[in-house]
């Protein structure tokens, strides 16, 4: 990898695309501890661990929309998230030794995940500096029928936003004022399976509902700079207003 190019291209831009990442036999694995883990953990979660989709007419469950702090339940989803040439490109992206904050499943199920609202992950986070990001990688080709994530193009650099309570279960935390998209550089992260898109904390970005007869998952993988610290005001504030329960993981990873 050519690191300088690629720290270069993703500070300009607040993320950066990583084509082809994972093999056949990677997503084969990855697919195997997926399938054993809905079987054997998701049973047991607690209810903090695990967001569904709700149908608002019935009440119903009608599919998992987020799984949190996996890496807390499958060694092997630790172990893919560490090895070595993830670590070695974090690392310079967050200048300095990265560390996990957490695992985690987008699931997005076919016509019925929700939309995400604009944020900045590090409204979550609340770390500072803000050397931290979010390695999304495709389970599924994402595409803009099925909801793909839209990035802000450059907007990493305008800082922490202020953010207020977004009532969205598992993403309960949004942008306060929500932006114009005509002044945004959205770009749609339209990827196949088995590529990946990486994200600075502070990228705003969003996602639409899916509305494809396809799911649209994704296993992301949060890292931050071991010389991050939490910035306890934020974090006060996050927690005493957005009142999260099901996405609580998003503040308690980078503790």
């Amino acid at each position: 990898m050519n690191l300088p190019a690629l720290r270069q291209r993703y500070e300009a831009d607040g993320f950066l695309q990583v084509d082809d990442f994972c093999s056949g036999a990677d997503l084969d694995r990855l697919e195997r501890e997926l399938e054993r883990y809905h079987r054997e953990v998701v049973p047991t979660l607690p209810e903090a661990d695990i967001v569904y989709e709700i149908d608002s007419s019935s009440g119903a469950r009608t599919g998992i929309r987020n799984l949190w702090r996996m890496e807390q339940y499958s060694s092997d989803l630790t172990e893919f998230a560490l090895q070595g040439r993830i670590l070695e490109l974090v690392g310079s992206l967050v200048k300095g030794q990265p560390v996990l904050m957490g695992v985690e499943l987008f699931a997005k199920p076919a016509r019925v995940g929700s939309a995400v609202p604009y944020h900045q992950d590090n409204g979550y986070f609340n770390l500072t500096p803000p050397d931290a990001l979010t390695w999304w990688l495709a389970l599924d080709d994402s595409t803009l029928d099925n909801g793909c994530v839209f990035y802000a193009r450059g907007t990493h650099r305008q800082g922490l936003l202020p953010h207020r309570a977004s009532g969205v279960a598992g993403n309960s935390w949004g942008l306060a004022e929500r932006p114009d998209p005509t002044l945004l550089n959205e770009v749609p992260g339209v990827i196949p399976r088995g590529s990946a898109i990486l994200h600075h904390c502070c990228l705003i970005h969003r996602s639409e509902r899916n509305r494809s007869e396809r799911s649209r998952r994704g296993l992301l993988m949060v890292y931050k700079a071991a010389h991050c610290e939490i910035d306890k005001v934020g974090m006060e504030q996050y927690q005493a207003n957005a009142k999260p329960s099901s996405d609580s993981s998003r503040s308690s990873a980078a503790t």
